[in-house]
């Protein structure tokens, strides 16, 4: 906090003008510049920052919790570890993320690219596009930083040392631990949703000894597995697309941990906004919508699964699984296998973390916008009873399930219910 001061809208030339790096992107001539604040998410400060020749985003964190207020405070080293997750991402899947500009550590400042005509992921499928490249491209992002961050590829040494750096994010890693995995199961202070609409299924949650138990255990997997280095908060708004690009934004929360939180947070939010397009069919149906999302989930799991085998067979390099033990000896089989081995149990444990996902985005403190912009609280409690239903299922159920086919099946029944 030594020196700290929030930026605003008249500050923000002043302080960054002397940038040589800025001027260079956006113009020299500081008085040209013009700032737009744009930032609508639960943390920090965001803004546009405008010049003759070209834009960059601005992105400031405060010492507190910026959707509570002050009375939560949080530390700014937050941005420290956002920077150093991007350029690590940048490395492992090239092209998914904004290109890093400026960080000023003391100010907890980050300058990046300036994403257009991009738009938020959640926001487009609210509006019921169907975009062409999600699925494959965030496949293979997942796959390929969650692969390349850990212990079957990394040298030793680095992944340790990376470890050791990012273990210090343990204030986001307290908001996770509370806030996805024990909040949405109690009373907690924090905790809003559709009331009194919900109020008999959070009871039924709430009541199901078999569900919060299973959400402990897994819990206990996020805070005891440091497989690889995580995104940590991989949703629908952490992504922006285009028909033709999608990057992926916002990794203040990565750390070390179990490797399914990202396929399982992100298809989980892919299932919500499924759930919730009955919300939004002012304009009519929206069933297309409904089996495109089915879609994009099968093609992102099966995406990730693919890309996941292919390094597995191609960069397996670090200390887990050595070819030293398989293929140098002649075991193509056991390798392939072993590799069997770990999809299943990232299969297993994807579908425990999205059900989780699901309750903490209904109960808990932060909210999706796929639900909070239906207007008619009666339907939109019908709709996040169908996506809490789901949830439950597939944490509880997450060893009895076999396929994605299941799955999806499971949440078309749902779909159908007719619900009160």
């Amino acid at each position: 906090m030594n020196g700290f001061e929030a930026l605003n809208q008249q500050t923000l030339p002043q302080r960054l003008g002397a940038n040589a790096v800025l001027r260079q992107r956006i113009g020299a001539d500081v008085s040209r510049w013009t700032v737009r604040e744009v930032g609508d998410g639960n943390l920090n400060l965001v803004f546009i920052l405008d010049g003759e020749t070209g834009s960059v985003i601005v992105k400031q964190a405060l010492p507190y919790v910026r959707l509570v207020g002050e009375s939560w405070p949080l530390p700014l080293k937050r941005s420290y570890f956002e920077y150093h997750a991007l350029t690590r991402e940048a490395e492992r899947c090239p092209g998914m993320v904004p290109e890093v500009l400026h960080f000023d550590r003391q100010q907890a400042i980050i300058v990046m690219e300036f994403l257009t005509p991009h738009v938020i992921l959640r926001r487009a499928l609210i509006e019921g596009r169907q975009l062409p490249r999600i699925a494959g491209d965030l496949g293979l992002f997942v796959a390929r930083t969650l692969f390349r961050g850990s212990d079957l590829s990394m040298d030793t040494r680095k992944r340790k040392e990376d470890l050791a750096l990012f273990a210090d994010n343990v204030e986001l890693c307290d908001i996770t631990e509370n806030l996805v995995f024990s909040d949405p199961y109690f009373d907690a202070k924090l905790n809003h949703f559709t009331t009194p609409q919900l109020d008999g299924i959070v009871a039924e949650l709430r009541a199901d000894r078999d569900l919060k138990v299973e959400a402990q255990r897994l819990k206990h997997l996020f805070t005891a597995n440091a497989e690889t280095l995580l995104h940590g908060d991989l949703h629908t708004g952490s992504v922006m697309v285009t028909d033709t690009e999608t990057r992926v934004i916002d990794p203040e929360f990565a750390f070390y941990g179990p490797m399914a939180l990202d396929i399982g947070m992100l298809l989980s939010n892919f299932w919500m906004s499924y759930f919730s397009q009955r919300g939004h069919e002012e304009s009519g149906s929206r069933e297309e919508m409904r089996v495109y999302l089915l879609g994009v989930i099968v093609e992102t799991w099966d995406t990730f699964r693919a890309e996941f085998s292919r390094l597995w067979r191609t960069e397996r390099t670090g200390i887990l699984y050595q070819r030293t033990l398989f293929e140098d000896q002649g075991d193509q089989i056991g390798a392939e296998q072993a590799l069997q081995v770990v999809l299943h149990s990232l299969w297993t444990d994807m579908l425990g973390f999205a059900g989780i996902e699901m309750h903490r985005r209904i109960l808990g403190l932060a909210h999706n916008a796929d639900f909070e912009t239906i207007g008619d609280l009666d339907l939109r409690a019908r709709c996040e009873t169908k996506a809490l239903k789901l949830g439950r299922h597939l944490a509880v159920n997450r060893h009895r399930i076999q396929d994605m086919t299941e799955v999806n099946a499971f949440v078309v029944r749902l779909e159908q219910e007719d619900i009160q």
